[in-house]
């Protein structure tokens, strides 16, 4: 009798090495076909602008960029043997975009002539090591993202604190907006880049917990069946936290960013349009309001709906930023000036804040259009994800990180091209910035770790 045990449990044991033997030949030789991929357009990007803006080719630079890619395979590697059926295509995607912004942060450095630590790019590599470093280790000891769903309060509560550290006495700075603290005097950080993380995964857990209690039967007007009034609660509580961040913290672009994320995952969760509509109404309210209240945001609408009068531009937080951007993107026309051609630096903060603007001018529509269409299949593959998971908290998780990415890029895109009001935000991967790298990384990983459970469901071995 043992040895019949023995016998199956050794013909399990097989089953199971050899379907993790044979399964990572599929999906992480294709994610190591598409890394060498983006590791030759990165590697050519920087070659490019050093060929265009200086003349000759630094290796200097290179060999650096070189060390990033050796923690990329890292990442790889960690993935064949931790999480061998994650998505292949999410690891090259946000590769070749981080790899993009820092040459262009490279090029602007060369054209301010920023050597050291001064220059943006240098600090830019070493975030994305620790980005890379930080998506490695969820991976390794992450094993299963249930695991999170068990502290949904703990999530919102860290969320909240991220939000108002910067009110904390001695580690607030002067800048703008009440978003970045600043630690030992070495280095700023933006805790809300982390904040929107634990409020996804706090979203997720209590919306697992009180969908019967939003999807109940509410009133019918306009065609619509509309939430009850006790059910309310949960959206006009979000609202008001978002109109906090935007009145204290003088924040636009997080309050929206916070916002749209919980209608997006509440929408998810019930399936009730409703709730889509209330949010929209909300939000737009929202902004009316605080355009006509908050002096900083009404500025912001004026740089929108005037922005090429001469008394905008020339007045102090006027439109000048947004026209210089708008004239650079008007300057790469289709095909660009080429990488280390044209002027980027002419507009101000084209590291960070035009990013986008930026890398317009130099590789052109056809370039812009590139990079949307990354952010795209960056999504789709994350709501696939959410779609394809096995339980409500992953599907809402992976579709709440995916979606805070996608608006995220919309809000900036259409900031920077006058579709809509110019906010505060960054443009993941692409944008100078540590804390917005290491939120987007530590997204990447998350996806990563959702898509390998959804992968691995265990399947029915016949013969």
């Amino acid at each position: 009798m043992s040895s019949a045990t023995d016998t199956v449990q050794a013909d399990t044991t097989v089953v199971k090495a050899l379907r993790k033997l044979r399964m990572p030949q599929t999906q992480r030789n294709r994610e190591l076909g598409l890394l060498l991929f983006a590791f030759a357009i990165n590697g050519a990007a920087v070659a490019l602008v050093q060929l265009g803006a200086l003349g000759h080719i630094d290796w200097t630079f290179l060999y650096y960029c070189g060390a990033l890619t050796v923690l990329v395979l890292g990442l790889h590697i960690v993935l064949r043997f931790k999480a061998s059926q994650a998505d292949p295509f999410v690891v090259p995607i946000a590769t070749v975009l981080s790899g993009l912004g820092l040459a262009m942060i490279y090029r602007i450095d060369i054209e301010d002539q920023s050597t050291g630590w001064d220059a943006l790019s240098t600090r830019q590599l070493v975030w994305l090591a620790i980005a890379s470093a930080a998506a490695v280790a969820i991976v390794i000891f992450l094993r299963n993202y249930r695991v999170l769903f068990r502290y949904t309060y703990v999530f919102g509560f860290v969320g909240i604190l991220l939000l108002v550290l910067p009110f904390v006495p001695g580690l607030g700075t002067d800048a703008n907006a009440d978003v970045w603290i600043s630690i030992g005097g070495l280095f700023s950080f933006q805790p809300g880049e982390l904040a929107k993380i634990a409020l996804a995964i706090f979203f997720a857990g209590y919306l697992v917990r009180t969908r019967e209690a939003l999807t109940s039967v509410g009133t019918r007007f306009l065609g619509m069946t509309w939430p009850r009034a006790r059910e309310l609660g949960p959206l006009l509580l979000i609202w008001l936290a978002s109109m906090a961040i935007i009145v204290f913290q003088r924040d636009l672009g997080t309050g929206l960013l916070m916002f749209g994320m919980f209608i997006a995952m509440i929408y998810v969760a019930t399936g009730k349009t409703s709730w889509a509509v209330l949010g929209l109404l909300l939000a737009v309210g929202g902004a009316l309001i605080a355009s006509q209240v908050l002096s900083y945001v009404g500025g912001r609408f004026q740089n929108w709906l005037d922005a090429f009068n001469p008394a905008v531009i020339d007045s102090a937080g006027g439109s000048y930023q947004l026209v210089s951007g708008i004239f650079g993107l008007s300057e790469g026309g289709l095909l660009g000036t080429g990488l280390g051609r044209g002027r980027p630096g002419l507009t101000p903060l084209s590291q960070s804040d035009y990013i986008f603007p930026s890398i317009g001018e130099e590789l052109g529509l056809i370039g812009v259009f590139a990079i949307l269409c990354l952010y795209m299949v960056f999504t789709s593959r994350g709501i696939r994800i959410g779609i394809a998971g096995q339980d409500d908290f992953g599907k809402l998780l992976a579709t709440g990180l995916s979606f805070t990415i996608a608006l995220q890029v919309f809000i900036m895109v259409g900031g920077v091209t006058r579709l809509i009001p110019l906010t505060g935000l960054t443009t993941p991967f692409l944008a100078a910035g540590g804390s917005s790298l290491v939120a987007n990384w530590i997204v990447v990983a998350l996806l990563l770790r959702i898509s390998d459970a959804v992968r691995s469901r265990p399947r029915v071995v016949i013969g």
